[in-house]
């Protein structure tokens, strides 16, 4: 609730179950973890603590973290995200016209044009936007075994050894909480581009990546590819959170790589899912939960569309990842799994919502309102964990883990 509302108003309850749904993925991490969870971690908690760390706070239409905002067009209602320096220089190309590097002049420009053509032309150039009212013809389906075949059990491990590729939040989340259950979990990262985390608030990458160790390559040269493809082939689980176009260019097919290596579990993080066309499409968890129907609902409630929590499908999607990841190592992996983000939120709201009209959404709001007047419940800011240790340094540990390979490596 400390993160949902508007800068200057009271913190706005959010009738959909998220911090249930987060509570519901951590007891089912902590059934199947080969180690016992540390009592310290609650699944609620975790989908605060980037605010926390980082001294976020709610903001209404603009997210907590301010590169996503919600903006009014012709017909509708849009979320964008500016997450990068390059995203700014895509605007003239999505606008076509001259758009200077201002949210001001962003929402003018787009205050005339419909939502439909700006998501699909946003989309097309890279862009990570989402509609608020955004139509999904299906219900969600949060996760997809995209290829599968017969588990041999041939070298199964005591404890998985689990390869990152993944940045930023939902899959670090995932592989941290595979590595506080007792998976050996290697950070894995471009020299030319590792995790752009670690330019943020060092306690939050700590707190994601301490006891983890990291490997650092030269995905520029055919020898760091093939040392990639190397680690890749001898992982138990493989996190990460790519499109898929962008591992085949450096010549990583993973449902190839599933089908050739004997058990190996393959959690692949995407915005939309795998697939044309959404594969090709950007997401945050800013606008990945608006595209999930958040703000929509705050809306109804409200009169208001706005964020709900900070880049919640990020935390969410990293607890139900790590499920997944530990469900399949248990029982054999040898699979592709696809899990998108706006498809988790997504079916947190399906599930919550109630039948009928959307007036039951504000009579559900009303009653949890209630209920935490009743019980003297207050409304805190988020909360963080302590970090176990540091975070190693990138690329501290590429010559062991290296020298632990057989082959050319």
């Amino acid at each position: 609730m400390w993160l949902t509302g508007t800068r200057d108003g009271e913190p706005q309850l959010c009738p959909v179950s998220l911090a249930a749904a987060a509570d519901g993925a951590l007891a089912v991490i902590g059934a199947l973890s080969l180690d016992p969870l540390p009592t310290s971690l609650d699944g609620a908690r975790l989908l605060g603590e980037r605010a926390a760390t980082s001294a976020l706070t709610r903001a209404g239409a603009e997210s907590c973290g301010g590169a996503c905002r919600l903006l009014e067009a012709a017909n509708g209602t849009i979320a964008l995200n500016l997450a990068r320096d390059a995203d700014w220089e895509l605007l003239p190309a999505w606008l076509e016209a001259d758009t200077p590097h201002d949210w001001n002049a962003v929402r003018d420009a787009v205050a005339s044009r419909e939502v439909e053509a700006l998501v699909a032309r946003g989309r097309e150039l890279g862009l990570a936007l989402s509609a608020v009212d955004a139509h999904h013809a299906t219900a969600a389906q949060w996760f997809r075994v995209t290829t599968e075949h017969a588990a041999t059990r041939s070298r199964r491990r005591a404890a998985p050894r689990v390869i990152d590729l993944s940045s930023l939040w939902a899959g670090p989340l995932c592989s941290h909480l595979l590595q506080l259950g007792g998976a050996d979990v290697i950070k894995v990262e471009g020299l030319a581009r590792p995790d752009g985390a670690r330019q943020g608030p060092r306690a939050f990458f700590d707190l994601l990546n301490a006891g983890k160790r990291s490997v650092a390559l030269d995905l520029a040269h055919a020898a760091g590819r093939a040392q990639l493809l190397a680690l890749l082939r001898d992982a138990d689980i493989v996190v990460e959170a790519s499109r898929p176009r962008a591992l085949r260019q450096l010549g990583i097919d993973a449902g190839k790589i599933v089908l050739e290596s004997p058990d190996l579990t393959w959690i692949s993080l995407t915005g939309h899912g795998r697939g044309e066309p959404q594969e090709q499409w950007i997401a945050y968890g800013d606008d990945a939960g608006v595209d999930a129907g958040l703000s929509r609902v705050m809306r109804q409630i409200t009169g208001d569309a706005m964020f709900v929590g900070d880049a919640i499908a990020d935390p969410l999607a990293g607890l139900h990842a790590a499920a997944v990841a530990w469900c399949s190592w248990r029982s054999g992996g040898s699979r592709l799994v696809s899990i998108a983000l706006s498809d988790v939120v997504r079916s947190i709201v399906e599930r919550s919502a109630p039948a009928g009209s959307d007036m039951d959404w504000r009579e559900l709001h009303r009653g949890g309102i209630a209920l935490l007047r009743e019980s003297g419940a207050i409304v805190e800011p988020p909360s963080a964990r302590t970090p176990s240790g540091c975070a190693p340094d990138l690329g501290a540990d590429t010559v062991a883990v290296l020298r632990e390979l057989t082959g050319t490596c």
